[in-house]
């Protein structure tokens, strides 16, 4: 069986590259992310005093620090949908945390996958067909997959997957490294902490006792662990002789992973660490204030490896030649939490945030059984039985919400302090009414549609299309761009095979591999095949529908 190197002709380790006319991919920089959880900005280079992190503050003196980006749901899933696709989750389909706990509880639930829009895609195909190796370790939390996620999506994505098992050392990659012990459920064991509790800041929405101190403190814990790990990524990057060629991106996934932060639309649970390294120190230790949404990470990463941003994109590319209009407001938005159905959105300027409440009758903590394993909520909801709580304790606690919040974040940095009915901000607050009108409507929030009338359209009859099998196309001396449903045959030189899909807004991924767990290759154009032999293995891919099956065919080119 012919290598894949032998079909290219050229040094890549992908036919990618092959098709990728006009690319240079030797002069590509190399992309590298890591990513945490469930943290807002809690570092030293952001003015934490308590934070012990060496590793990330020094990143920050040899890059981009940047102080107003945010997330677009205050919890993993959804958040990560936006991220991948660089569209907002509730455009696609996406919002409700997560699709699999769908009517969690009854029996025979139904655990669906979001099917977005056809020519919704993540961003990373876009750069494996401009010829990047792109590598996952490991979360996904796509809403629109089970893993494995679709292969179209990563050359790898495991435990394993690292840039370095790229065969070809020239070709340009895109590597994520995701960090999970700074997860919230890494803050639920507090018998043992490290950090003093009693240097930790309580939020004036909790009650400053020692178990609230003990929860605060193992969470700067967890964020010295995550440092560590930050570290030892960069030291193994410079030791592969990389660290000169790869720009370099910190970010997190949404807020602390603590109450009243993750899962709700405040800074805390929004406002996230970005820090971005050139190689050639551009911008090196300087800090940026513009607003960015986190849908912006995957277009700007497009803009970056010179690779165009796809127009129906909402993210907004903030670096490189593409670079867009500064944003003036970022959005946000929660659906469902695991069992319990809400509805919350959110406007935030520099000076202001605004928040609607769809569900005005329920309580602020809705019942969200896995946020009930942390020790500070454990304690409020004791307090509060008790009737020991008060002031903005208790109104976090609340059984009932105002319909709409408004803050200023500036003098009001934990917004406690509601001034929705304040009459010197009433211009401020239609301004901001009528841009979540407008943002709704222009982003065609899936949010107003009955999550069970949504799954309908997407699963007819509860059940998950499935992507049709591909075919073969074929251009040679014998047959001119005519189907081949068939396995195979022997064909003259020069010859060229494309792949076809009918299902609408399927990806196609291919291999000459024989083993059970084969590389697949992302397919952007006809393969020319010199004279040999290929046995070749196709499938096509459709976000939320099942795999296809595979189609297999032996050609003989002579």
């Amino acid at each position: 069986m012919i290598k894949i190197k032998s079909l290219l002709g050229v040094g890549a380790a992908s036919l990618l590259a092959a098709n990728a006319v006009g690319q240079q991919p030797q002069k590509q920089p190399n992309i590298l992310w890591i990513s945490t959880e469930d943290l807002s900005p809690h570092f030293g280079c952001y003015g934490d005093k308590v934070a012990r992190t060496p590793n990330i503050d020094r990143l920050a003196s040899q890059g981009i620090r940047y102080t107003n980006v945010f997330t677009t749901a205050a919890i993993s899933a959804p958040c990560r949908a936006g991220i991948i696709t660089g569209m907002y989750q509730t455009s696609i389909g996406c919002m409700h945390m997560r699709t699999t706990s769908y009517r969690r509880g009854v029996e025979n639930p139904l655990e669906f996958t979001a099917v977005p829009p056809h020519y919704v895609k993540a961003f990373t195909e876009y750069l494996r067909t401009a010829g990047y190796y792109c590598t996952n370790n490991n979360k996904t939390d796509y809403q629109f997959a089970k893993d494995p996620v679709p292969a179209s999506i990563w050359d790898e994505c495991s435990r394993n997957a690292n840039y370095r098992n790229r065969s070809d050392k020239s070709q340009p990659f895109f590597a994520v490294f995701n960090y999970l012990g700074t997860h919230e459920s890494q803050d639920w064991d507090i018998s043992k902490v490290e950090t003093d509790p009693e240097s930790v800041q309580v939020p004036p929405y909790y009650p400053d006792n020692e178990i609230i101190r003990k929860n605060i403190a193992k969470m700067y814990d967890n964020i010295a662990s995550l440092d560590s790990v930050v570290g030892a990524i960069l030291k193994e990057l410079e030791k592969e002789g990389e660290l000169d060629n790869t720009i370099i991106f910190f970010w997190g996934d949404h807020g602390d992973g603590l109450p009243r932060a993750k899962r709700w639309l405040y800074d805390s649970g929004l406002n996230i660490p970005l820090i971005i390294k050139f190689p050639d120190k551009y911008r090196a230790g300087t800090v940026d204030d513009r607003l960015i949404s986190s849908i912006d990470l995957g277009p700007t990463v497009l803009s970056l490896a010179g690779v165009s941003v796809p127009a129906h994109m909402q993210g907004i590319p903030f670096l490189g030649k593409q670079t867009g209009s500064q944003r003036d407001a970022v959005f946000a938005a929660r659906d469902r939490v695991d069992e319990s159905y809400d509805m919350i959105r959110s406007v935030r300027t520099r000076n202001y945030l605004y928040i609607r409440n769809y569900y005005p009758n329920e309580p602020f903590p809705i019942w969200v059984p896995y946020l009930s394993n942390m020790p500070i909520y454990k304690e409020m909801l004791r307090l509060d039985a008790e009737g020991k709580l008060t002031g903005q304790q208790k109104s976090w606690m609340a059984y009932t919400r105002p319909p709409e919040e408004l803050y200023d974040v500036k003098a009001d940095p934990f917004q406690v302090k509601n001034l929705v009915n304040d009459p010197k901000l009433k211009a401020v607050l239609e301004d901001l009414r009528k841009r979540h009108k407008e943002w709704t409507i222009e982003t065609s929030d899936m949010g107003h549609l009955n999550e069970p009338e949504m799954i309908g359209q997407m699963w007819p009859g509860g059940k998950q299309p499935v992507t049709d099998i591909p075919y073969f196309i074929i251009n040679s001396p014998e047959e001119r761009a005519s189907k081949n449903y068939r396995t195979g045959g022997t064909y003259s030189a020069p010859m060229t095979l494309g792949f076809y899909c009918p299902t609408h807004g399927a990806s196609l991924v291919y291999t000459v591999e024989d083993k059970e767990n084969p590389h697949w290759l992302l397919y952007s154009g006809p393969l020319h095949l010199k004279p040999g032999t290929y046995n070749i293995r196709v499938k096509a891919v459709r976000y939320g529908y099942k795999d296809s099956e595979e189609l297999k065919g032996s050609f003989q080119i002579i």
